[in-house]
């Protein structure tokens, strides 16, 4: 009797481990599990958000060893494209899926669904000088105008200096969502990343690419951070109303300045490093003396300051308010004192907020300084900038996007010799990164990432702009390294 009760408890678990082995299995089959979750009623969409976030985001153990593919460009972000690109009856259908492997193309994008056209339905704004009085001198600014029926796709043939290869690396530890990421100053190697629980991640994206220090201290979201020039110090702001400045190498706070109010935006002063500049939900823009923390000098404007940056010169700060007017503000580079030179109105009748105001110093377009801003209502403007007439704005063009839910950032693309358009990367609520040419009335998004779960929060390119990193609402961070491509001379 005993023998035969030990001869059924060892079948019954033999049993049980094969069973489990089959479920085991049937879970890490990426194209079994990808048809157990897609419903395959008659009407059902393929391209449905919903359906496509179930499957890319780590749902079960399938989806974390698939996320681990990626980063050696294996085939699980494919095999999760094309299936997701089958026709509706694709069951019965002879009609093959379209390739998406991510070694050719880099763009790995479907047609999009009446959601996604509806999140980045867009429209062209004419370009208008800021003041009546010289508009007729600019005669030879971009100017476009569009209709509700250039709603478009993205171009099928890849702009050859915008596509990528795949993913290099993804960092998903963080479980809030990520605010700013940012390279290091002159690096192409260091990233860090600043996320709602008020931690900011410095990590390196060399082979392999780890996580160096998480710097913890902030008791609420993050709303921006600066390298110093020698990528020694981030100076981070938080909406709990400090300014903290830490040692990157020893991964330690070394100074916190106390405000009154949310600290929403900051900045090292490009030739002085001495110098802190911060906007606050106050109206105030303050420069402080990064070694003792003491104000020098602050002005006061219409609204609260969101986003800033310095002209290469460290001359001129241009702040974007929560009303929708930018600010020239002239700085002295030995003293650090501020005052106000010019104010750039919104053209728009509702008054939004800036998410990104960013500075460059050439473009092809204008032939000289350009500065690119996005408001809160999706709206991107580019502007030329006349540092001799004391930093003074000039509305180019505008490009009108949907409006987002969340502070989006976006950035300039890296500037090419061969490219006579000008191009910006931003992400989107429907999870992925657009590449758009504010230069074009027609065909205006260019490029088209789809890799994240959830919205795209911020966007950041290395200083040698073979990397794009973007960050989304649910804490995860892609690194996409993008197409080498052969300059003609």
């Amino acid at each position: 009797m005993a023998d035969q009760k030990i001869e059924q408890c060892s079948s019954e678990i033999d049993d049980h481990e094969e069973n489990r082995k089959k479920k085991k299995d049937v879970t890490e089959d990426p194209e079994t599990f990808s048809c157990m979750l897609q419903p395959c009623p008659a009407d059902s969409d393929p391209n449905y958000i919903g359906i496509r976030r179930l499957l890319l985001f780590r749902k079960a153990q399938s989806g974390v060893l698939r996320r681990k593919d990626w980063r050696c460009n294996g085939k699980g972000y494919a095999a999760y494209r094309n299936f997701i690109d089958r026709p509706d009856n694709w069951l019965n259908s002879q009609i093959p899926s379209r390739t998406s492997t991510p070694g050719t193309s880099g763009r790995w994008i479907s047609s999009p669904s009446q959601l996604s056209l509806a999140l980045e339905a867009e429209s062209w704004a004419g370009s208008r000088d800021i003041r009546e009085s010289q508009s007729q001198t600019l005669s030879h600014a971009v100017s476009f105008a569009a209709s509700s029926t250039d709603f478009e796709h993205p171009r099928r043939k890849a702009e050859p200096a915008y596509s990528f290869v795949g993913m290099h690396c993804i960092f998903d530890e963080c479980k809030s969502m990520v605010t700013v990421i940012k390279f290091g100053h002159m690096s192409s190697d260091i990233l860090a990343y600043g996320a709602t629980d008020g931690t900011i991640t410095v990590c390196t994206v060399s082979e392999p690419p780890s996580i160096m220090k998480k710097l913890t201290g902030h008791s609420k979201d993050v709303t921006d951070f600066d390298f110093s020039l020698n990528n020694q110090y981030i100076a981070s702001s938080s909406l709990d109303k400090t300014v903290r400045v830490w040692d990157i190498p020893n991964g330690l706070c070394i100074r916190v300045i106390y405000g009154v109010t949310s600290q929403l935006c900051i900045r090292f002063h490009p030739v002085n490093n001495n110098f802190l500049t911060i906007g606050n939900a106050n109206r105030e823009v303050s420069v402080f003396n990064f070694s003792t923390g003491r104000l020098i000098s602050k002005i006061v404007v219409d609204s609260e300051v969101p986003a800033l940056d310095y002209d290469h010169t460290g001359q001129f700060i241009f702040c974007g308010d929560a009303q929708g007017s930018i600010y020239s503000v002239k700085v002295n580079s030995h003293q650090g004192t501020l005052s106000r030179t010019h104010r750039t109105r919104s053209i728009s009748k509702q008054k939004s907020e800036f998410t990104t105001i960013q500075y460059r110093t050439f473009s092809l377009m204008t032939q000289g300084p350009v500065l690119l801003s996005l408001t809160r209502d999706g709206t991107l403007f580019f502007f030329s900038v006349s540092l001799e007439l004391q930093g003074y704005l000039t509305l180019r063009c505008s490009l009108k996007l949907a409006p987002r839910l969340h502070s989006i950032r976006a950035s300039f693309c890296p500037l090419l010799s061969l490219e006579k358009g000008e191009y910006i990367v931003i992400g989107s609520e429907d999870a992925a990164v657009y590449f758009y040419d504010l230069t074009r009335p027609q065909n205006t998004c260019v490029n088209k990432l789809q890799g994240h779960g959830y919205p795209v929060i911020a966007v950041a390119w290395n200083h040698g702009e073979n990397l794009l990193a973007s960050s989304d609402f649910g804490g995860t961070v892609i690194v996409w390294k993008r197409e080498k491509t052969k300059q003609k001379r």
